[in-house]
């Protein structure tokens, strides 16, 4: 059946395979498919954003940021095929599924999960919101202009709607998890149709529309428990084809009848139904590419790049784009050339800028890569009580709130930071049971008694994802 990864040994490496050896633990049950693309959409986001941020200083000495990228002509029809955060979403429903499936079989609970999600995602954010708060604090001492301050803030602050959304919808794996064994195409329906009420009394209600950073996202991520399950592997490639193109065709449509933007940048902050169809489109197309993917996963110098960098993909997604505002910042202070965006000069410097990023990004890497991985120094080895998560869940997405309704300013950077360093020390170390799944799953290749939830066994073939507690 099209698009099904067959089940057996794997391919003895050898001399011009272009193979590697078979890792062992945990890394023998990665799915390097979606390594790879979600390697691929941090590039594309990387290079993007360096492409559409730029400062302009002004004669009357203020300062401005333009989106050069956006408000090119050809950019609207081009932005559907590189509107690529459905796919982060997608993926994230697949491994994210199969490791709260792997922690469950062991007898984990959902605030393990919940534990171990939510360290994984504020360590790194806050040391990115006490660094930047730290150096723009000095930077207004030092006599920077405030105004050049909040744009920066502004602007260095935009990766963390993602971390939020991201965070939202992985946090209701448990949950969502329970609807999908139960009613899988009911459970995507479902939230499908609360994206469109939603979209529907957003117009009278303007806050309304934020319930879509949760209802949208978690309408993909369910795209992603499909895919786990092998229910895209079910579809033959015309099958693929076909839903492709009447999701992009839907689109098409709404868009053209002016019900929503044909910009997905205007759709992306608040999302809509747009987003939805997207990921409908995106991971038909992941599961039709699937065995060419496959086949690029396996090369070995494309599998060296992609592990390596997967193991910092949240830093460098962090970090990347307050260091370009940093670096954009510092060169309006100099009297390096600043070619006026959208003209040759700009466009041809945009490699610079990139190359200039990717250098701030070693050391930063460095420095704080590692906090995706390490357990923080608390003694408690077991999960945290309950209130203890749900307080930490909390505090955490109340400074997120504030700056998705009224902007990321300066205090907010440094509340931001406290309040997650607080939820850091509420989470104590990561659970026991969490970073020991793999291992044990890593063990043996068929799911045992042992292994089985109440969900039913553990998926195998389509799509063996990485564990990601």
């Amino acid at each position: 059946m099209s698009g099904v990864r067959e089940v057996g040994p794997d391919p003895q490496p050898g001399p011009g395979t272009g193979l590697v050896p078979a890792p062992q633990g945990p890394a023998k049950d990665r799915d390097l498919v979606i390594d790879l693309v979600r390697f691929v959409c941090l590039v594309l986001v990387v290079v993007s954003h360096c492409m559409m941020v730029s400062p302009v200083l002004h004669a009357d000495g203020t300062v401005t940021s333009e989106n050069t990228l956006g408000d090119q002509p050809w950019f609207e029809p081009v932005i559907w095929i590189f509107m690529v955060m459905p796919l982060f979403f997608v993926t994230g429903g697949t491994t994210g599924l199969q490791s709260w499936r792997r922690l469950k079989a062991n007898g984990g609970t959902g605030f393990e999960f919940a534990q171990a999600r939510l360290l994984r995602l504020v360590r790194p954010a806050a040391a990115l919101l006490a660094v930047m708060f730290l150096g723009l604090w000095a930077a207004l001492l030092v006599g920077v202009d405030p105004q050049v301050i909040q744009l920066l803030a502004t602007g260095a602050g935009m990766p963390l709607w993602f971390l939020a959304a991201y965070l939202a919808t992985q946090l209701n794996i448990p949950l969502l998890a329970r609807f999908h064994a139960r009613a899988p195409w009911l459970t995507v329906t479902g939230l499908a149709a609360l994206v469109v009420a939603v979209d529907c009394f957003r117009g009278a209600l303007p806050l309304l529309a934020y319930a879509n950073l949760v209802f949208l996202w978690c309408a993909v991520q369910q795209l992603g428990f499909l895919m786990a399950d092998g229910h895209a592997a079910r579809l033959t490639r015309s099958g693929l084809v076909g839903l492709i193109v009447a999701a992009n065709l839907l689109l098409g449509v709404v868009t053209g009848l002016g019900l929503y933007s044909g910009n997905m940048l205007v759709n992306l902050n608040p999302p809509n139904l747009c987003l939805l169809l997207l990921g409908v489109s995106q991971a038909a197309a992941l599961q039709l590419l699937r065995p060419g993917l496959g086949w690029v996963s396996g090369v070995r110098w494309v599998r060296a790049m992609v592990m390596m960098a997967g193991r910092r993909s949240m830093t460098v997604y962090l970090w990347h784009l307050p260091l370009l505002a940093a670096m954009s910042g510092l060169l309006l202070l100099t009297d390096f050339p600043k070619p006026a965006a959208g003209t040759a000069a700009w466009w041809w410097a945009r490699p610079l800028v990139l190359l200039g990023v990717v250098t701030l990004l070693l050391p930063v890497l460095a420095a704080f890569g590692r906090l995706e991985e390490r357990p923080t120094a608390s003694g408690h080895m077991r999960g945290r009580p309950a209130a203890a998560v749900v307080t930490a869940a909390v505090v955490v997405f109340i400074p997120v709130a504030d700056a998705a309704f009224n902007g990321l300013t300066l205090g907010l950077l440094g509340g931001g930071a406290a309040c997650f360093v607080l939820a850091i020390l509420l989470l104590g170390r990561m659970p026991e049971r969490a970073t020991g799944d793999a291992q044990s799953d890593a063990q043996s290749d068929a799911p045992s008694e042992r292994r089985r939830g109440a969900d039913g066994p553990l998926p195998a073939g389509p799509s063996s994802a990485n564990v990601e507690p």
